[in-house]
């Protein structure tokens, strides 16, 4: 399959835990995510832009911690204008962001960002909502 995610050539980790058996790499990740991703776990401020075709379009924080819980690593973030941060994966030599087909043609630096904490993204009860949600949805495709 052709993949279009931001480093999905090194997206070759294994998982660290077997919660969700068919899920081996980020890519098969992605494969279940693409069939589970919706306007539900859509940031709200996004919401009226997302379309199917545009799934990934305000998934990235949730999107990450879950695929740290899968895959290990760390969660960094570029900070957008606005001031708010897109997420993405770091397991040692491999960076991979599953959400950044949403930015179109705009390529990211992926480089020198700020690690990000769940506890920080999830203080935010909607954001810690949408991760459940999507880790529930993920869990019965899987």
């Amino acid at each position: 399959m052709n993949y279009k995610f931001w480093g999905w050539e090194c997206a070759d980790v294994s998982a660290v835990t077997d919660t969700y058996r068919n899920i081996k790499t980020p890519r098969d990740l992605y494969d279940a995510l693409s069939f589970v991703w919706c306007e539900e776990t859509c940031a709200p401020r996004m919401r009226k832009d997302w379309t199917p075709e545009n799934k990934t379009l305000g998934q990235c924080s949730i999107t990450a911690f879950l695929a740290q819980d899968i895959f290990g690593g760390k969660v960094y973030g570029v900070l957008r204008p606005g001031g708010n941060y897109h997420c993405y994966n770091v397991i040692g030599d491999c960076v991979f962001d599953l959400t950044s087909e949403q930015f179109g043609d705009e390529v990211l630096d992926y480089e020198n960002n700020e690690e990000q904490f769940r506890e920080v993204h999830f203080a935010k009860e909607e954001k810690r909502r949408r991760y459940e949600y999507l880790r529930e949805k993920l869990e019965g495709k899987c």
